[in-house]
Protein backbone atom coordinates (compact mmCIF):
# COMPACT_ATOMS: atom_id res chain seq x y z
CA UNK A 1 0.00 0.00 0.00
CA UNK A 2 1.13 3.54 -0.80
CA UNK A 3 0.08 5.23 1.96
CA UNK A 4 1.32 6.05 5.61
CA UNK A 5 0.08 2.83 7.87
CA UNK A 6 -1.99 5.41 10.30
CA UNK A 7 -4.43 5.85 7.16
CA UNK A 8 -5.55 2.07 7.08
CA UNK A 9 -5.91 2.43 10.98
CA UNK A 10 -8.27 5.07 11.12
CA UNK A 11 -10.28 3.26 7.99
CA UNK A 12 -10.28 -0.26 9.91
CA UNK A 13 -11.69 1.81 13.27
CA UNK A 14 -14.37 3.45 11.08
CA UNK A 15 -17.34 1.66 12.30
CA UNK A 16 -19.52 3.82 10.25
CA UNK A 17 -17.59 2.76 7.14
CA UNK A 18 -18.24 -1.04 8.82
CA UNK A 19 -22.28 -0.48 8.74
CA UNK A 20 -22.50 0.29 4.71
CA UNK A 21 -20.73 -3.01 3.76
CA UNK A 22 -22.98 -5.57 2.58
CA UNK A 23 -23.97 -8.39 4.78
CA UNK A 24 -23.94 -5.92 7.83
CA UNK A 25 -27.52 -5.69 8.74
CA UNK A 26 -26.72 -3.75 12.16
CA UNK A 27 -23.82 -2.91 14.05
CA UNK A 28 -23.52 -1.34 17.22
CA UNK A 29 -20.61 -0.11 19.29
CA UNK A 30 -20.25 -0.42 23.01
CA UNK A 31 -19.97 1.96 25.53
CA UNK A 32 -17.53 2.06 28.49
CA UNK A 33 -18.85 0.18 30.86
CA UNK A 34 -21.05 -1.38 28.46
CA UNK A 35 -24.72 -0.86 29.22
CA UNK A 36 -28.09 -2.46 27.78
CA UNK A 37 -29.45 0.28 26.03
CA UNK A 38 -26.16 -0.69 23.75
CA UNK A 39 -28.12 -3.89 22.67
CA UNK A 40 -31.17 -2.01 20.77
CA UNK A 41 -30.99 -3.93 17.89
CA UNK A 42 -29.00 -7.01 19.06
CA UNK A 43 -32.16 -9.15 18.28
CA UNK A 44 -33.48 -12.65 16.70
CA UNK A 45 -34.94 -13.05 13.51
CA UNK A 46 -38.42 -14.94 13.82
CA UNK A 47 -37.21 -17.99 12.86
CA UNK A 48 -34.81 -18.35 15.57
CA UNK A 49 -37.50 -17.25 17.94
CA UNK A 50 -39.58 -20.11 16.41
CA UNK A 51 -36.29 -22.80 16.68
CA UNK A 52 -36.26 -21.93 20.39
CA UNK A 53 -39.32 -22.78 21.57
CA UNK A 54 -38.12 -26.62 21.16
CA UNK A 55 -34.14 -25.98 22.42
CA UNK A 56 -32.94 -28.21 24.94
CA UNK A 57 -29.58 -28.74 26.17
CA UNK A 58 -27.57 -31.03 23.09
CA UNK A 59 -30.46 -30.49 20.46
CA UNK A 60 -30.77 -26.48 19.64
CA UNK A 61 -30.34 -24.94 16.50
CA UNK A 62 -29.00 -21.51 18.43
CA UNK A 63 -24.89 -21.81 19.89
CA UNK A 64 -25.74 -20.92 23.83
CA UNK A 65 -24.95 -22.95 27.30
CA UNK A 66 -26.98 -24.85 28.95
CA UNK A 67 -27.72 -22.07 31.93
CA UNK A 68 -29.19 -20.41 29.21
CA UNK A 69 -31.52 -22.38 27.91
CA UNK A 70 -32.63 -23.42 31.23
CA UNK A 71 -33.27 -19.86 31.70
CA UNK A 72 -34.93 -18.99 28.44
CA UNK A 73 -37.69 -22.01 29.07
CA UNK A 74 -38.04 -20.48 32.70
CA UNK A 75 -38.45 -16.82 31.93
CA UNK A 76 -40.08 -16.78 28.66
CA UNK A 77 -44.14 -17.32 28.42
CA UNK A 78 -44.15 -18.93 24.84
CA UNK A 79 -48.03 -18.29 24.52
CA UNK A 80 -47.84 -14.27 25.31
CA UNK A 81 -48.33 -11.66 22.27
CA UNK A 82 -45.23 -10.33 23.94
CA UNK A 83 -42.94 -13.80 23.42
CA UNK A 84 -40.49 -12.05 20.79
CA UNK A 85 -39.87 -9.17 23.42
CA UNK A 86 -39.03 -11.28 26.15
CA UNK A 87 -36.97 -13.85 24.11
CA UNK A 88 -34.92 -10.27 22.70
CA UNK A 89 -34.67 -8.50 26.20
CA UNK A 90 -33.44 -12.05 27.39
CA UNK A 91 -30.81 -12.01 24.96
CA UNK A 92 -29.72 -8.96 25.34
CA UNK A 93 -29.68 -9.28 29.22
CA UNK A 94 -27.75 -12.52 28.83
CA UNK A 95 -25.06 -10.90 26.13
CA UNK A 96 -24.12 -8.18 28.40
CA UNK A 97 -24.00 -10.17 31.53
CA UNK A 98 -21.22 -12.34 28.96
CA UNK A 99 -19.51 -9.29 27.93
CA UNK A 100 -18.86 -7.93 31.63
CA UNK A 101 -17.98 -11.43 32.78
CA UNK A 102 -15.10 -11.61 29.97
CA UNK A 103 -13.92 -7.81 30.55
CA UNK A 104 -13.34 -9.19 34.23
CA UNK A 105 -12.36 -12.82 33.64
CA UNK A 106 -11.31 -12.76 30.14
CA UNK A 107 -11.59 -15.59 28.06
CA UNK A 108 -12.88 -18.17 30.96
CA UNK A 109 -16.18 -16.23 31.17
CA UNK A 110 -16.67 -17.21 27.64
CA UNK A 111 -18.20 -20.73 28.95
CA UNK A 112 -19.53 -23.80 26.90
CA UNK A 113 -21.90 -24.03 24.14
CA UNK A 114 -23.92 -26.67 25.31
CA UNK A 115 -26.52 -27.09 21.78
CA UNK A 116 -24.97 -29.88 20.72
CA UNK A 117 -24.41 -33.60 21.50
CA UNK A 118 -20.95 -33.16 22.45
CA UNK A 119 -20.10 -29.56 24.21
CA UNK A 120 -18.22 -26.73 23.40
CA UNK A 121 -15.10 -24.85 25.50
CA UNK A 122 -15.23 -22.12 23.68
CA UNK A 123 -11.35 -20.65 25.50
CA UNK A 124 -9.73 -24.12 24.30
CA UNK A 125 -11.69 -23.45 20.84
CA UNK A 126 -9.80 -19.93 20.77
CA UNK A 127 -6.48 -20.89 21.83
CA UNK A 128 -6.86 -23.48 19.15
CA UNK A 129 -7.36 -21.48 16.38
CA UNK A 130 -4.93 -18.69 17.99
CA UNK A 131 -1.98 -21.28 18.25
CA UNK A 132 -2.31 -21.83 14.25
CA UNK A 133 -0.74 -17.78 13.94
CA UNK A 134 2.66 -18.97 14.36
CA UNK A 135 3.93 -15.79 12.72
CA UNK A 136 2.59 -13.72 14.75
CA UNK A 137 3.72 -15.55 18.60
CA UNK A 138 7.14 -15.16 17.16
CA UNK A 139 6.78 -11.63 15.88
CA UNK A 140 4.70 -9.96 18.38
CA UNK A 141 4.33 -11.74 21.15
CA UNK A 142 2.93 -9.44 23.35
CA UNK A 143 -0.20 -9.16 20.80
CA UNK A 144 -0.53 -12.85 20.90
CA UNK A 145 -0.01 -12.90 24.50
CA UNK A 146 -2.48 -10.70 25.17
CA UNK A 147 -5.17 -12.02 22.93
CA UNK A 148 -5.09 -14.99 25.25
CA UNK A 149 -4.92 -13.34 28.58
CA UNK A 150 -6.87 -10.38 28.45
CA UNK A 151 -8.14 -8.36 31.16
CA UNK A 152 -4.29 -8.83 31.87
CA UNK A 153 -0.86 -7.50 31.38
CA UNK A 154 -1.90 -4.47 29.03
CA UNK A 155 0.29 -2.65 27.22
CA UNK A 156 0.01 1.11 26.69
CA UNK A 157 -0.11 1.26 23.26
CA UNK A 158 -3.12 -1.37 22.89
CA UNK A 159 -6.79 -0.09 23.08
CA UNK A 160 -10.16 -2.38 23.31
CA UNK A 161 -13.17 -1.68 21.75
CA UNK A 162 -16.38 -3.63 21.79
CA UNK A 163 -19.11 -4.31 19.18
CA UNK A 164 -22.00 -6.17 18.26
CA UNK A 165 -23.14 -6.83 14.26
CA UNK A 166 -25.96 -8.87 13.04
CA UNK A 167 -24.42 -10.49 9.49
CA UNK A 168 -25.92 -12.42 6.96
CA UNK A 169 -23.18 -14.76 6.47
CA UNK A 170 -24.30 -18.23 5.77
CA UNK A 171 -28.24 -19.04 5.39
CA UNK A 172 -29.66 -17.61 8.42
CA UNK A 173 -28.90 -14.30 10.05
CA UNK A 174 -26.05 -14.24 12.75
CA UNK A 175 -25.38 -12.37 15.86
CA UNK A 176 -21.82 -11.70 16.77
CA UNK A 177 -20.41 -9.63 19.88
CA UNK A 178 -16.49 -9.18 18.68
CA UNK A 179 -13.64 -7.69 21.05
CA UNK A 180 -11.47 -5.40 18.44
CA UNK A 181 -7.91 -4.99 19.81
CA UNK A 182 -5.39 -1.95 18.51
CA UNK A 183 -2.09 -2.15 19.12
CA UNK A 184 0.18 0.98 17.79
CA UNK A 185 3.53 0.02 17.38
CA UNK A 186 6.46 3.31 17.91
CA UNK A 187 8.43 5.05 14.98
CA UNK A 188 10.84 2.67 14.30
CA UNK A 189 9.06 -0.75 14.89
CA UNK A 190 8.88 -3.01 11.74
CA UNK A 191 4.67 -3.30 12.87
CA UNK A 192 3.39 0.06 12.66
CA UNK A 193 0.18 -0.73 13.85
CA UNK A 194 -2.27 -4.50 14.30
CA UNK A 195 -5.70 -5.28 14.53
CA UNK A 196 -7.40 -8.25 16.03
CA UNK A 197 -11.22 -9.02 16.02
CA UNK A 198 -11.89 -11.77 18.14
CA UNK A 199 -15.70 -13.20 18.02
CA UNK A 200 -16.81 -13.58 21.82
CA UNK A 201 -19.84 -15.00 20.43
CA UNK A 202 -21.96 -16.34 17.75
CA UNK A 203 -25.24 -17.63 17.35
CA UNK A 204 -24.46 -19.43 14.49
CA UNK A 205 -21.69 -21.53 12.68
CA UNK A 206 -18.81 -20.23 14.43
CA UNK A 207 -17.97 -21.68 17.16
CA UNK A 208 -14.58 -19.25 17.47
CA UNK A 209 -13.09 -16.87 14.95
CA UNK A 210 -10.23 -14.15 14.44
CA UNK A 211 -9.29 -11.63 11.70
CA UNK A 212 -6.20 -10.20 11.94
CA UNK A 213 -4.74 -7.02 10.06
CA UNK A 214 -1.23 -6.31 10.24
CA UNK A 215 0.73 -3.14 8.51
CA UNK A 216 4.16 -3.93 8.19
CA UNK A 217 6.33 -0.79 7.25
CA UNK A 218 8.01 -0.60 4.03
CA UNK A 219 11.91 -1.29 4.21
CA UNK A 220 12.56 -1.05 0.54
CA UNK A 221 11.72 2.35 -0.31
CA UNK A 222 12.26 4.58 2.76
CA UNK A 223 11.86 7.94 0.69
CA UNK A 224 7.86 7.13 0.60
CA UNK A 225 5.19 6.01 2.63
CA UNK A 226 3.90 2.81 2.21
CA UNK A 227 3.10 -0.29 4.27
CA UNK A 228 2.71 -4.32 3.54
CA UNK A 229 -1.31 -4.70 4.64
CA UNK A 230 -1.69 -8.84 5.62
CA UNK A 231 -4.31 -9.77 6.48
CA UNK A 232 -5.63 -13.40 8.31
CA UNK A 233 -9.18 -14.74 9.24
CA UNK A 234 -9.72 -17.91 10.74
CA UNK A 235 -12.60 -19.79 12.39
CA UNK A 236 -13.53 -23.24 14.28
CA UNK A 237 -17.29 -24.01 12.52
CA UNK A 238 -19.73 -26.20 14.03
CA UNK A 239 -22.74 -28.12 12.33
CA UNK A 240 -21.40 -27.88 8.77
CA UNK A 241 -22.13 -31.34 8.08
CA UNK A 242 -24.76 -33.16 5.84
CA UNK A 243 -26.70 -31.35 3.22
CA UNK A 244 -27.07 -27.97 4.46
CA UNK A 245 -23.83 -28.21 6.23
CA UNK A 246 -22.39 -28.59 3.11
CA UNK A 247 -23.77 -25.87 1.52
CA UNK A 248 -23.42 -23.94 4.41
CA UNK A 249 -19.96 -24.59 4.20
CA UNK A 250 -18.97 -24.12 0.36
CA UNK A 251 -20.61 -20.70 0.35
CA UNK A 252 -18.70 -19.31 3.83
CA UNK A 253 -15.54 -20.55 1.80
CA UNK A 254 -15.83 -19.08 -0.96
CA UNK A 255 -17.22 -15.83 0.43
CA UNK A 256 -14.46 -15.52 2.79
CA UNK A 257 -12.32 -15.73 0.04
CA UNK A 258 -13.47 -13.54 -2.66
CA UNK A 259 -14.58 -10.80 0.41
CA UNK A 260 -10.92 -10.71 1.27
CA UNK A 261 -9.67 -10.14 -2.34
CA UNK A 262 -12.34 -7.26 -2.98
CA UNK A 263 -11.76 -5.86 0.70
CA UNK A 264 -8.00 -5.71 -0.32
CA UNK A 265 -8.28 -3.80 -3.72
CA UNK A 266 -10.85 -1.78 -2.19
CA UNK A 267 -8.60 -0.97 0.48
CA UNK A 268 -5.90 -0.47 -1.44
CA UNK A 269 -7.37 1.80 -4.21
CA UNK A 270 -9.13 4.09 -1.57
CA UNK A 271 -5.55 4.53 0.50
CA UNK A 272 -3.90 5.46 -3.15
CA UNK A 273 -6.70 7.88 -3.85
CA UNK A 274 -7.22 5.30 -7.18
CA UNK A 275 -10.13 6.30 -8.52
Amino acid sequence: MHAAPESYFQRARNFDRLRTIPGFLALGVFTNPPQLSDLHGFTFDSQDIEDLKNCKPGNCRIQMPATSIEALHRSVEWAASDVDAQVNHLLQKTALELLLAYQSKGNTALGVYDDKRDPTAVPEQFAYLLSACRALSQREPDFYHYLLAYPHAKPASYEDTFYWAKVKFGLKPTLRIVHMVTMRGGPSDPVANAIARKQLYSTHYFEAGLELSVCVREGYAPKRDGFYLIQAMGSEQAGLSGLEGSIVRKAAVDRAVSNLQKGLKTIKSNLEGSP
